[in-house]
């Protein structure tokens, strides 16, 4: 398959599931009561939105700038796509049940953060997977060295290792567990994973 059409699908994907977000910020309308009222009792849906829609965006940025080095594809790679894709569409349905529950720290309030750092666990599995195809495959622009991965997978897959922390924390507290993902979100928002992944590639070239 040509990288275009897996880069084609993918956008349309990532596009579907960011718009999906949204259809959970409504509000009653006439007759439901003052609207500051009703956008103050939607707040944590707001919030949860803002969140996810900035953690698939981190993702899309990350994708198209990995996918981007990327020469040649082939089945493996396209399974390990799917699998990324498949936790970014389950992640509007996390985010509104999240926003159903939050901020209070009942049973249900925990189930339902765990849910939602579950759904980031897999999106964050998903592209891990597809960052260590990239690792091994020589369908790649500027291959990381074999003797520099491990410093690879400890910096751009321990987001993975955080979310579980964060499923566990929701056991014990909710509003904790939420925060733990905010915190991850702001990493990744100053982290340019392909960037330095390049950067980590040319330090191996001679005369570096």
């Amino acid at each position: 398959m040509d990288r275009s059409r897996l880069e084609a699908f993918s956008d349309g994907v990532f596009a579907v599931a960011i718009t999906l977000l949204a259809l959970d910020l409504t509000v009653a309308g006439p007759g439901g009561g003052r609207l500051i009222d009703q956008l103050d009792a939607k707040w944590p849906a707001f919030l949860a939105y803002l969140i996810s829609f900035f953690m698939i965006g981190i993702v899309w940025v990350n994708h198209h700038m990995l996918v981007r080095s990327i020469t040649a594809v082939n089945r493996a790679l396209l399974f390990l796509n799917l699998l990324l894709l498949l936790f970014v569409v389950l992640i509007p349905f996390a985010t509104a049940t999240e926003a159903d529950y939050f901020p209070h720290n009942t049973a249900d309030a925990r189930l339902a953060m765990a849910l939602y750092a579950g759904a980031f666990l897999g999106m964050s599995v998903g592209f891990a997977g597809i960052l260590e195809w990239t690792l091994h495959s020589p369908g790649v622009d500027q291959p990381v060295p074999a003797g520099k991965r491990w410093r690879v997978r400890a910096r751009f897959g321990g987001g993975g290792l955080v979310y579980m922390m964060a499923i566990a924390l929701a056991w014990w507290n909710a509003i904790a567990s939420f925060v733990l993902v905010v915190l991850i979100a702001l990493y990744y928002i100053l982290e340019n994973t392909p960037a330095a992944l390049a950067s980590t590639a040319r330090d191996d070239e001679p005369g570096k």
